[in-house]
């Protein structure tokens, strides 16, 4: 029986007060953490982009999509984790939170540490797949046999964040991720740029905030451990509490894995049109991200407040969560999207100096500038369905809409080349949303008992 069920375990109806400020405490310092994630993006490819070559360009941009398919499709390590401890606290048991926190930080070093071995294939395998040739090639090669050293940290800081989040830690979640991401900005900068180790730097930087980020963030969490609560290794290990992880990280990765995959699908149909619209693609894509992590402090709430109202049983609380997140998230889309077409100009010629790519941006900035509205009710729903651990849902609307935008892009690339591709991508963004929303209603009679 897939975890979705499990509340049936717990009758017990524990009430708590839902309101704009537990959302803003949650969302808001979250929103500004998971800003410095996409900024990060922006530094880094402005750092390339001043080397003036749009090869480099063009091969952060493949490396950062391969990377993009490995580590988020191990998000569920960070998915998971908030929704199954959000559930916990709600019913009111903090040594399962922590026992929670244990398996998933087990699974993450070991899966890094796969990550690693695997790095020649990603090489032989992954780059020819997108399409990299070349100088191309050869640029995202450098990158990657470097930055790969990250993952065991970087996978180990998915439970860290997934712990603090489903705990509601909004501030301890924002401290975590300023000290990585800000690492890794200053450290990108002073190496790819002052030292002058260009692309080599960049990847580098981003081994180095990794591992400080997780030292630091396992120490504050092992520190703020009730050692009364502690979970016995005989708890941690339980086989069928695994079971159960497993079955649900299993869905959550193929929703994941189908996500990156679209946008990998969006990387190689950009590539067939040449450097230049590739280049253009990478830079306006980062809006998508800036977008995206923008809008996931808001879905951030919406997980830990659902996964709550789950474990507490409670419908009212589940119900407001998902309102009150979407309002937000909606504001804060509409924003997102005019402060782009207002300004992503101005922000294409800060981070390229080549004119070409700044005149083939602009070419298709309205449609990167909408994908904030397009993508917000996705954001929203996914935070809804990660909080209650609805994963098999959540796996079947992803794979619907990745279906719908491979056969759109195929159709309408032929007919409107790179713009086709980018209403494309605005229109799978925009389903994945509309499913998850139509089959809410069913979703929570089914956990609660209909109204």
């Amino acid at each position: 029986m897939q975890l979705q069920d499990a509340q049936t375990e717990a009758p017990k109806i524990r009430a708590f007060e839902v309101n704009n400020r537990m959302v803003l405490a949650i969302a808001v310092p979250m929103t500004l953490a998971f800003l410095t994630t996409p900024l990060l993006g922006l530094v880094d490819t402005a750092v390339v982009g001043r080397l003036g070559d749009a090869a480099l360009i063009g091969g952060l941009a493949m490396a950062a999509i391969l990377f993009d398919l490995v580590f988020t499709t191990f998000n569920f390590l960070r998915s998971s984790t908030t929704g199954l401890v959000a559930q916990a606290m709600g019913r009111g048991d903090p040594t399962e939170e922590q026992a929670v926190f244990w398996r998933s930080l087990m699974i993450s070093v070991a899966a890094g540490l796969a990550i690693i071995a695997a790095t020649p294939l990603l090489l032989t395998v992954g780059l020819p797949l997108l399409g990299a040739e070349g100088e191309v090639a050869a640029a995202a090669s450098t990158y990657l046999v470097i930055r790969a050293l990250s993952a065991p940290a970087a996978l180990a800081n998915y439970a860290i964040l997934g712990y603090v989040l489903g705990r509601g830690m909004g501030g301890t979640g924002l401290f975590l991720q300023t000290i990585i991401n800000g690492t890794n900005i200053v450290l990108s900068i002073w190496l790819g740029l002052g030292l002058d180790f260009g692309l080599k730097g960049v990847a580098a930087a981003t081994v180095m905030a990794e591992i400080t980020g997780c030292a630091v963030g396992f120490w504050i969490i092992h520190h703020r451990f009730d050692r009364h609560d502690s979970p016995s290794w005989h708890r941690i290990i339980d086989r069928s509490s695994i079971m159960k992880l497993m079955a649900l990280n299993g869905d959550i990765m193929i929703r994941s894995f189908a996500l990156v995959a679209a946008f990998a699908w969006f990387t190689r149909m950009g590539a067939g049109f040449g450097e230049t619209t590739l280049a253009a693609n990478a830079i306006l894509m980062n809006f998508f991200m800036v977008a995206g992590y923008y809008l996931d402090g808001f879905a951030t709430a919406a997980e830990q407040i659902a996964g709550r109202a789950i474990g507490a049983r409670n419908r009212p609380a589940f119900a407001k969560a998902v309102k009150l997140t979407l309002v937000w998230g909606f504001a804060l889309a509409g924003f997102t999207t005019v402060f782009f077409l207002l300004f992503g100009a101005t922000v294409v010629e800060w981070m390229t100096t080549l004119q070409s790519v700044r005149q083939e941006a602009g070419t298709y900035l309205f449609w990167a500038a909408l994908t904030a509205l397009a993508g917000v009710l996705a954001f929203e729903m996914d935070g809804v369905y990660i909080g209650a651990t609805w994963s098999r849902d959540m796996r079947n609307m992803m794979l619907l809409s990745l279906a719908l935008f491979i056969i759109l892009s195929l159709a309408l690339t032929e007919v409107l080349g790179n713009q086709g591709l980018w209403i494309s991508l605005n229109v799978f963004l925009a389903a994945r949303g509309f499913t998850l929303l139509a089959i809410l209603p069913r979703r929570m009679d089914r956990a609660f008992g209909a109204a």
